[in-house]
C-alpha cells in the first residue's frame, strides 16, 4: 500500500476500494441529513466537515437533505438556521432536498410491499409491539395482525392514512432476526399535524428508518455516512433499499458509519439542548454558551477553527471524548493571526498624571496586528487621564509584582514610562484614583535615550475623555464537570454558575464604528467579537476565548 493510502482514514479507504472495484468517480455522492428538530452543534460540524471535504476531495456532488419526517417537532426556524450555519462553516451543497419530497413515492413503495405481503397493518399499542420483540436472546412473538389478507391491509392502510384510528404499518421482516431493528420494524405511523412544507396533505409519516435509505436511493447516494449508533441500523437500511428499483440510479447506496464527536463540558442531545433554552438557562439556541454552531459564531469561533478541530480530531469507529482545551487552542491559534488589537479596560480604575499639560491631547500610534503588518496601524488619543486594569496597581507588591506600584515605574503601552506617586481613596479605603508623573521624553517610538529605557512591566490603557462605555460578556463553559452526561442527579446541577459575567468597561474609540463581523484581540484581556444585540447606545462584545488556556474547574475553586 502506498504511503498516501496509509493516510487515508477508513471511510476513505472504503471509498477508494469501491472505485478499484469498478464505481465510477462519477457515481460519488454524498449528503448531509439533518432533522430540523433544532439547532445544528459542534457534534454536527464534525459531520458536515466529513461529508462536504470528501466531496471536495473527490469533486462530488454533496445534497442537503433535511429529514423532515416528524411534524411534531420540526420548524422552519431550524431549517433557515441549519441552511445559514452550513454556509457559515464554507460549504455549498449541490442540491436542497426534503425528505418529505418522496413522501408521495414512499407512499407508493408502502402500497408495493403491501401487495407483495411484506408489509402489514398492525392495530396493536407501542408497549405490545415493543414487548412482542423480547430480547435478542429469544424468539420473538408475532403480532395476531402479521397474517392479515393483502386486501385487508391495504383497506387498513388507507383508514391510516385518512388520519383514522391508531394503526402502524410495519414491514414484514422476520420477528426470531437477532438484530431488534429487523423484528417487523415500524414503517409508517398516524399523526394528524401539519407538517412545514407539505401543509395538511398527510396524516400518516414514514419512520427514519423507511424513509431515510430509500431518498439515499433516490437521489443516488453513494456512501451514506452516519454515526455508529446506527450501525445496527444497517441491516435493516439495505433490507429496506432491496425491496424497491429506482430505475435511474444503476447502484444502491451504502451506508457507513463512524464515531459521533464528543467534546468536554458540552452535551448534544438536542432534547437536553431544548431543555436549557425552555427553563431559560441560556437565552436561546444561539446563547453564546451553547455548543450550537450558531451559539459558537455568536461567541466569535471562526468556521476554519471548527473545521481545523474536527480535522485534527480524525476519523475512527470508537467515540472518545475530546478536550475542549483543543478546540479553544484551535480558535486561539487562528484569532492570533487574523484578529486587530484593541485596547479595552474591564476593570477600571482612574490614573491621573500629575505634570502631564492640562486639555491637552495628542495621538500615539500602535499596531492593529503584531502578526500581520498588513494590518497597519492606528493613532489613539492620550491626556493627562485616563484608565487601567485595577489588578493592574498595588500599593505595595513583590518584587515579582511588574506592574504599576507607588514608587515603581511601568510603560504604558505605545506610550510613555510612568511612575505611581500617591492614591486618593473613599471612606470605606477602597482606591479611587491613583497619580503618577511621567517622563515626556520616553515616548514609545520616537528615538531618544529615554525611550529606549527599560523598565519590567507593560500595560494598557483607555484615555478617559475618548473612552467608550461598553458591555463585556465574559463567557466561560457551561457546565461545570467534562461529562455531564455521565453525572448523577440532574444535569441542571452542573450549570456552572460563572458561565456569564458581565462587567461594563471602557473602550478605545476605534471600537465605535468597528465592522460588525471584525474579530478583537484585547490587549491583556483575550479575544472579543461583538454580540448581534449590539447597538451605538449599548455596545456589547462577547469573550470568545482567552489568551491563554487558565480554566480551573469551578468544584476544585
Amino acid at each position: 500500500m502506498s504511503e498516501e493510502k496509509k493516510s487515508l482514514n477508513f471511510i476513505e479507504q472504503i471509498i477508494e476500494q469501491d472505485i478499484e472495484e469498478g464505481l465510477k468517480a462519477n457515481q460519488l455522492r454524498f449528503r448531509f441529513p439533518p432533522e430540523p428538530n433544532g439547532y445544528l452543534h459542534i457534534g454536527h460540524a464534525k459531520a458536515i466537515t466529513l461529508n462536504f471535504g470528501l466531496g471536495k476531495k473527490y469533486n462530488a456532488p454533496v445534497n442537503l437533505r433535511f429529514d423532515d419526517t416528524n411534524p411534531e417537532a420540526e420548524e422552519q426556524e431550524f431549517v433557515d438556521s441549519i441552511k445559514e450555519d452550513i454556509a457559515w462553516l464554507g460549504f455549498q451543497w449541490a442540491n436542497e432536498f426534503y425528505a418529505s419530497d418522496y413522501f408521495d413515492q414512499l407512499y407508493q413503495w408502502a402500497i408495493q410491499m403491501i401487495k407483495e405481503d411484506k408489509a402489514y397493518v398492525d392495530d396493536q399499542t407501542s408497549e405490545q409491539i415493543v414487548a412482542q420483540r423480547t430480547s435478542p436472546t429469544e424468539l420473538g412473538i408475532e403480532s395476531p395482525f402479521r397474517n392479515r389478507s393483502v386486501e385487508e391491509n391495504l383497506m387498513f392502510f388507507g383508514k391510516m392514512a385518512n388520519g383514522e384510528g391508531s394503526s402502524v404499518l410495519r414491514a414484514k421482516v422476520d420477528m426470531n432476526h437477532t438484530n431488534m431493528n429487523m423484528r417487523d420494524p415500524v414503517m409508517y405511523r398516524i399523526l394528524n399535524r401539519a407538517h412545514h412544507r407539505t401543509g395538511t396533505k398527510w396524516k400518516i409519516y414514514p419512520m427514519y428508518d423507511w424513509a431515510h435509505g430509500q431518498s439515499d436511493y433516490i437521489e443516488g447516494i453513494s456512501h451514506s455516512l452516519c454515526s455508529m449508533e446506527f450501525e445496527n441500523h444497517r441491516p435493516l437500511y439495505n433490507w429496506y433499499k432491496n425491496q424497491v428499483e429506482v430505475p435511474q440510479n444503476d447502484n444502491r447506496p451504502k451506508q457507513r458509519e463512524f464515531a459521533r464527536g464528543n467534546v468536554a463540558y458540552m452535551i448534544t442531545s438536542k432534547r437536553k439542548l431544548k431543555r436549557l433554552v425552555a427553563e431559560g438557562v441560556v437565552k436561546g439556541w444561539n446563547d453564546p454558551r451553547m455548543p450550537t454552531i450558531a451559539g459558537l459564531r455568536r461567541r466569535g469561533y471562526t468556521p476554519e477553527s471548527i473545521i481545523s478541530f474536527w480535522e485534527s480530531a480524525g476519523i475512527a469507529k470508537r467515540e472518545n471524548l475530546l478536550e475542549i482545551n483543543k478546540l479553544e487552542f484551535e480558535v486561539r491559534d487562528h484569532l492570533n493571526k487574523i484578529s486587530q488589537r484593541r485596547m479595552v479596560v474591564v476593570d477600571p480604575i482612574k490614573i491621573i498624571i500629575d505634570n502631564y499639560p492640562v486639555n491637552q491631547t495628542e495621538y500615539l500610534t500602535t499596531e492593529n496586528n503584531p502578526e500581520d503588518e498588513s494590518a497597519g496601524n492606528r493613532e489613539v488619543p492620550f491626556s493627562k487621564e485616563f484608565y487601567i486594569e485595577r489588578d493592574d496597581f498595588m500599593e505595595e507588591a513583590s518584587k515579582k509584582y511588574f506592574r504599576l506600584t507607588l514608587g515603581g515605574e511601568v510603560r504604558l503601552k505605545s506610550a510613555y514610562i510612568i511612575k505611581g506617586e500617591s492614591v486618593e481613596k473613599d471612606a470605606e479605603g477602597n482606591i479611587q484614583t491613583v497619580h503618577v508623573t511621567y517622563d515626556p521624553l520616553s515616548k514609545s517610538g520616537s528615538g531618544t535615550p529615554e525611550s529606549q529605557r527599560k523598565v519590567k512591566g507593560t500595560i494598557h490603557w483607555v484615555e478617559v475623555s475618548h473612552a467608550v462605555p461598553v458591555q463585556l460578556n465574559l463567557y466561560d463553559r457551561l457546565f461545570t464537570v467534562e461529562t455531564p452526561d455521565d453525572q448523577e442527579g440532574d444535569i441542571l446541577d452542573y450549570v456552572n454558575p460563572e458561565s456569564l459575567v458581565i462587567k461594563r468597561g471602557f473602550a478605545e474609540p476605534s471600537l465605535k464604528d468597528a465592522p460588525k463581523n471584525e474579530h478583537f484581540q484585547f490587549t491583556r484581556v483575550g479575544y472579543f467579537f461583538e454580540d448581534k444585540d449590539s447597538s451605538l447606545e449599548n455596545i456589547i462584545f462577547n469573550k470568545t476565548v482567552g489568551l491563554k488556556d487558565t480554566w480551573a474547574k469551578v468544584e476544585g475553586k
